[in-house]
């Protein structure tokens, strides 16, 4: 039997962090348990509602969110509320493969306008590692709008 995979990423502002990585991956937020949502329906709304329905007090509605593949591929992430800051250089880290088949200038080129993008939405560029045969056909270091590192490749 083989098992599935979750990222879950610390955040002090759960949602908000899940609404960039929606737009970053083109991924979608579930609705809630037993919930049905309409098409086109928003489920962020439907979460709302579900916890209000179900008491949950205000200060514990933003505890937690969650992106799914909306394709079924990749790993659920689920963001969650802790109170500490990012101290240190993450231990893992996501790559974001949106050049994969690109070399050379072409492929810097494609990753530049990615970053452009992502900062747009919130995140921060950090560092470019530019392209060195053989090991390398170059990345971008970026990070999201709670400092969490990622790679866009």
């Amino acid at each position: 039997m083989s098992a599935t995979l979750q990222i879950t990423i610390d955040a002090h502002d759960p949602r908000t962090l899940s609404l960039f990585w929606k737009e970053v991956l083109g991924y979608v937020h579930p609705g809630p348990p037993g919930t049905d949502l309409a098409p086109g329906a928003d489920p962020l709304a439907a979460w709302d509602e579900f916890l209000e329905d179900h008491d949950v007090p205000e200060e514990q509605r933003n505890s937690a969110s969650a992106l799914e593949d909306p394709d079924g591929r990749g790993p659920r992430l689920y963001f969650q509320r802790v109170p500490e800051d990012k101290v240190v250089k993450n231990r893992v880290h996501l790559d974001v493969r949106t050049a994969s088949e690109l070399r050379g200038e072409e492929r810097m080129t494609a990753l530049e306008a990615e970053c452009e993008r992502l900062v747009a939405l919130g995140g921060s560029r950090l560092e470019l590692h530019e392209p060195e045969a053989p090991t390398s056909i170059g990345f971008l270091v970026m990070a999201d709008p709670e400092g969490n590192e990622f790679c866009l490749d």
